[in-house]
């Protein structure tokens, strides 16, 4: 799922159809990515959502059931309960998820990275590649050589491609821990994941409850992974707004050195004023095939989980 999320990323921080870095629709953004930047493209920023994933579903579902209790004090219909401590969670998650979002979009939009890798390689090794070509490379010993000279390629790329760690530790140095550091752009993040976890959860187990469940186990399983997947969907279409301000902040400014893009709602007011209502949904279609079944896979694997423990613990 990560190379849709660097694609919508990408998406989300074109300006104006005239940058030169402009994707045309999503197939083109997928080629261009290959052959500029290669398959390790499609993979920039992977480690900081590794490390987050753990402790970030675990924040997500822990917290939904703690909130649901609270709420269970209180005089409200079950229907507002799920939403609300969906919302709850949602907020939480994205306190804990923020710095972690701020690396990773830093290392999603770094374009020239393996570009200047792949040249450098052809710029040293020319004669070679042009001699494995001229080759039949059919045989054996001559595909081991074309295989170490992928490798090898490979191996450049990695050596190009900056660090996670030395990433973070270059914002916390320049910019600090702070709102403008290693924390900008929590408003965005906070709006993204309480509205998206409100209508997630809040759809899902109200709607679960009013279709009626299936003996078939099957049947039942489907009838759950289609409610999650319209769950992950919507949630998806109402909460993009946040989570295109989320990347114009923690992306690169416009002009560097100088802040544009710096607020929550001030930045998307700019984006509706410049470039029109419809860039406020930048990036949808690879978000909506990322988090629909995506989704409706992580609340599954949250009930059978849970029910598995209940029954066995």
């Amino acid at each position: 799922m990560h190379p849709l999320d660097v694609v919508k990323t990408r998406f989300q921080i074109q300006r104006q159809a005239v940058d030169p870095h402009s994707y045309k629709s999503l197939g083109d953004s997928f080629r261009v990515i290959f052959r500029t930047e290669g398959i390790f493209g499609f993979y920039k920023g992977i480690l900081p959502p590794i490390l987050a994933e753990t402790p970030k579903r675990a924040v997500k579902f822990s917290t939904f059931e703690q909130y649901k209790k609270l709420l269970g004090h209180v005089s409200v219909s079950p229907a507002l309960t799920y939403t609300i401590a969906g919302l709850g969670s949602g907020l939480t998650e994205a306190i804990v998820v923020n710095p972690f979002e701020v690396v990773k979009i830093g290392l999603q939009v770094n374009r020239n990275t393996f570009t200047e890798a792949a040249c450098d390689y052809r710029n040293k090794t020319g004669t070679e590649q042009g001699m494995l070509t001229r080759m039949n490379v059919q045989h054996s010993g001559l595909r081991l050589v074309f295989l170490l000279s992928l490798l090898r390629l490979v191996a450049l790329h990695g050596v190009q491609q900056p660090s996670t760690l030395a990433y973070a530790r270059q914002i916390i140095k320049k910019e600090g821990l702070g709102l403008r550091g290693l924390n900008k752009g929590l408003t965005a993040t906070l709006g993204r994941h309480g509205i998206f976890n409100m209508v997630y959860f809040g759809f899902y187990y109200n709607v679960k409850s009013i279709i009626p469940a299936n003996k078939d186990p099957i049947l039942e399983f489907w009838r759950k992974f289609g409610i999650g997947f319209v769950s992950g969907t919507i949630g998806s279409v109402i909460n993009i707004p946040f989570d295109v301000a989320k990347s114009r902040i923690q992306g690169p400014q416009p002009v560097p050195g100088e802040i544009k893009y710096r607020t929550c709602f001030k930045t998307m007011a700019t984006i509706y004023q410049e470039e029109g209502f419809l860039a406020l949904y930048k990036g949808l279609l690879p978000k909506i095939m990322r988090l629909g079944p995506g989704g409706a896979v992580m609340l599954l694997a949250y009930e059978y989980t849970y029910a598995w423990l209940q029954a066995n613990w």
